[in-house]
């Protein structure tokens, strides 16, 4: 079969290609705005990449076009169709489906899916769970929002009966408003947490939680769900029903707790010590992503001690505190000059970015952080969290925000933070205001669920100039 994959530089989308292309598809693909790494994951398998979503693709012919939720009817100022392809399909009567309907019929059905739901840590607790299994012999498969380390593809077919997705409670397509992760079908179901986002498509944190209980209306009786128990939003979706076993992690009276600090924690299984991991992640948050890999891999037989030896050797995903460059400044002619290293992560959401500072500064102590950050995210463009920028920065030394595109004051909101922050709507702009404050020794943290205009070679070009 030749699929037609609408947006497929998407994480969502560039993994269901890359499963496509692994169960003897023909795939080729279309999208605006590509960027890595999916877009280098995508040329390094063969995939056949259009710019833009013109019409003229129909000539491609394909037997299925898989709509990924980048597509929408809107038009242009003149008029004209943003998306003409979508619109040609319509016309044409040609077949379509969605991104998540495609997978759940051809890759899903029959296997056991374990779905990592949540506001944060879904990538990660997706990446640990698959390392996990793999780990244990069970060879799965997986579909990530990311490139794991340890696999480096963001996606295969696994040859065992297990399959691991990270499931998004964002709509599925234009035609299809459910919440991506209804189509899965899991027997395994991770709610790492729970807070308000997505403000283009929810009203409110109850309409989101209402999503989250039609996820878990869907885990079969012998199924498992398994829980933050932190989360009060969380104890609100479980009150309106629950069939299945649930196991919560998190919280002092939970199933599964962990004593000790984030880089080197026993875990404790309803009060008994079961196992320890020892790893190279900081964060209480990534320490949560732990226990809820382990208790759902426990579901399928694997032992707290063997996932919490897999954890050991778990490498993380990329644009996640990812280390882009270490570079001793020129003008630093000590004989044991400091480096400045330069971050790559994924966080947007005002607590993911708070999450992450305060990883960092776990990790560093009272080293200088200079936190880059650029509110991308659809919510983040509508101003809904711009209040809580403030609060989710309070731990870095100095705050450089990328305005462009905002239809609200980045500097009025940062205004709370004084001359700690800087704002420009350029990204160039951005750079030169960092080199006239970065210092040796100093940590730039950039963060954006995009490309962020490369930021961060281009800021390593310009310090190895000074």
């Amino acid at each position: 079969m030749h699929i037609h994959i609408l947006g497929i530089c998407g994480t969502f989308m560039g993994g269901l290609a890359v499963l496509a292309r692994e169960a003897g598809h023909k795939v080729t693909g279309c999208d605006a705005g590509v960027y890595p790494p999916m877009s280098d994951q995508l040329r390094a398998l063969g995939i056949e990449l259009v710019e833009g979503f013109g019409a003229e693709q129909m000539d491609l012919k394909p037997d299925m076009f898989v709509v990924g939720n980048v597509v929408s009817r809107a038009r242009l100022a003149d008029g004209s169709p943003k998306f003409s392809l979508m619109e040609a399909i319509l016309d044409a009567g040609a077949a379509y489906t969605s991104g998540p309907q495609w997978l759940s019929e051809n890759v899903l059905q029959g296997r056991h899916v374990l779905a990592v739901a949540g506001t944060h840590g879904k990538t990660t607790t997706t990446a640990m769970l698959a390392w996990i299994l793999e780990q244990a012999g069970l060879q799965p498969g997986f579909l990530v929002g990311g490139v794991p380390m340890n696999f480096g593809v963001s996606a295969r077919l696994g040859s065992g009966n297990t399959f691991v997705i990270e499931a998004d409670e964002y709509d599925t397509a234009f035609f299809d408003k459910r919440s991506k992760f209804v189509h899965y079908r899991p027997r395994t179901a991770i709610l790492n947490n729970l807070e308000f986002d997505h403000a283009d498509i929810f009203e409110n944190l109850a309409t989101i939680e209402r999503q989250f209980h039609h996820l878990i209306r869907t885990v079969p009786a012998s199924g498992r769900v398994v829980v933050n128990g932190l989360e009060e939003s969380l104890a609100r979706v479980l009150h309106q029903g629950c069939w299945s076993e649930t196991r919560s992690f998190g919280a002092a009276v939970s199933d599964f707790v962990a004593q000790g600090e984030p880089h080197h924690f026993d875990v404790q299984q309803q009060g008994k010590t079961v196992a320890n991991v020892q790893w190279s992640l900081g964060g209480v948050h990534n320490q949560l992503n732990a226990l809820a890999a382990i208790a759902a891999a426990e579901h399928l037989g694997v032992s707290p001690a063997i996932a919490a030896a897999a954890l050991g050797s778990f490498e993380n995903v990329k644009r996640r505190m990812e280390v882009r460059a270490r570079i001793v400044l020129s003008a630093d002619t000590s004989a044991n000059a400091a480096p400045v290293t330069i971050y790559d992560d994924f966080a947007h959401h005002p607590t993911a970015i708070r999450t992450t500072v305060n990883g960092l500064r776990r990790r560093i102590g009272s080293e200088r952080i200079l936190a880059v950050f650029e509110p991308r995210s659809n919510t983040m463009k509508l101003g809904a969290m711009k209040s809580q920028l403030p609060w989710s920065l309070e731990e870095a030394d100095l705050a450089f925000c990328h305005s462009g595109g905002l239809g609200w004051d980045a500097a009025k909101a940062l205004q709370p933070m004084g001359d700690r922050a800087f704002v420009n709507d350029s990204i160039d702009g951005v750079i030169a205001q960092l080199l006239t404050h970065i210092r040796s020794g100093d940590h730039v943290l950039c963060m954006s669920n995009g490309g962020f205009g490369a930021i961060h070679q281009k800021l390593a070009d310009a310090l190895t100039k000074t």
